[in-house]
């Protein structure tokens, strides 16, 4: 895969880091592009895996893709709300209990099996097919986490998505219930995430070794506070696996019917998932560069629970 990219945020960040965050893709397959002689910067080919980029540094090269495992999926006709979508990229509105893509353990019914049925993998961008096939997923939600996703038809889009993911230049906001009845209006979390220690499927906040965890920030906001609960708009100032779920319990307000952060608190008969909604989107379309926005109604399961909790 061809990579030529000039980014003014850059200051800092290594080399064969940003690269497979851009492309999302390991480290270490970069890192062996690097080893070949194959990544020059500013016209200077590199072969460090620690090297340090500056803002305006210009990356070019190519980054050799072991052969996409997307032929072991099988495209499965499950039903898709698409609320917008054009020959670059597909705007999909996700429900709960759906998984984004497949694991080692998970083959079947996911999003990644329904983009297979109704595009076909060559009409999908190849850039997320290396160790599990994720064809034109450019994020991720947790499976029980409803609301809007984007898709890349083609890699030109992917590259553009993935450069505004990197940069937060594309804005992503969450409706989420909380248990308990935030005393603020609004705030931020700021705490290190990073895999659990004890429980490799969970994430936690971890202060005391920065090689196990890298930096989150989340801001909130009250939309409405009830008795025993608080209904929360979020955004990600960056985007750490499970972040809102390990940051609002780290603040001792679970995200209700959560069932791996919340603990017995959390625990509800009103819903049987996470009350957390991707309910907002904005992104300057990789292609036309006309900003695009888009937005969600609740789903029905999180609207009644709101209605039992009001």
């Amino acid at each position: 895969m061809q990579i030529h990219c000039i980014y003014t945020e850059l200051e800092g960040k290594r080399l064969d880091l940003f690269l497979s965050e851009l492309i999302s893709q390991t480290r270490s397959l970069v890192q062996r592009s690097l080893e070949k002689n194959l990544i020059c910067v500013n016209d200077k080919i590199i072969t460090k895996n620690g090297y340090i980029l500056q803002n305006g540094d210009q990356i070019k090269g190519q980054i050799e893709l072991r052969p996409s495992l997307s032929q072991d999926i099988e495209p499965q006709n499950i039903p898709l709300d698409i609320v917008y979508e054009d020959e670059f990229l597909i705007v999909i509105n996700k429900q709960a209990d759906l998984t984004v893509h497949p694991t080692q353990d998970i083959r079947n019914n996911t999003l990644v099996n329904a983009l297979l049925y109704r595009y076909q993998i060559n009409n999908l961008s190849s850039l997320n097919s290396l160790e599990m096939p994720r064809p034109g997923i450019v994020h991720r939600l947790d499976k029980n986490t409803s609301g809007l996703i984007l898709i890349a038809k083609t890699n030109e889009a992917h590259l553009g998505l993935a450069e505004q993911l990197s940069t937060r230049s594309l804005k992503r906001i969450y409706w989420a219930i909380c248990v308990g009845k935030l005393k603020d209006w609004s705030g931020k979390i700021e705490a290190p995430i990073g895999r659990h220690t004890k429980d490799r499927k969970r994430m936690a906040v971890i202060f005391d070794d920065q090689k196990k965890s890298r930096l989150a920030l989340t801001h909130w906001e009250i939309i409405e506070n009830f008795d025993k609960y608080s209904l929360v708009k979020v955004s990600l100032a960056t985007g750490r696996t499970h972040q809102i779920r390990v940051h609002f319990e780290y603040i001792n307000y679970p995200i209700l019917g959560d069932p791996v952060y919340g603990g017995k608190r959390s625990l509800t008969h009103l819903i049987k998932r996470q009350c957390l909604h991707a309910k907002e989107i904005q992104f300057i379309h990789p292609i036309s560069q006309q900003i695009m926005h888009f937005e969600t109604d609740l789903p029905n399961d999180f609207t009644s629970t709101l209605r039992a909790i009001s």
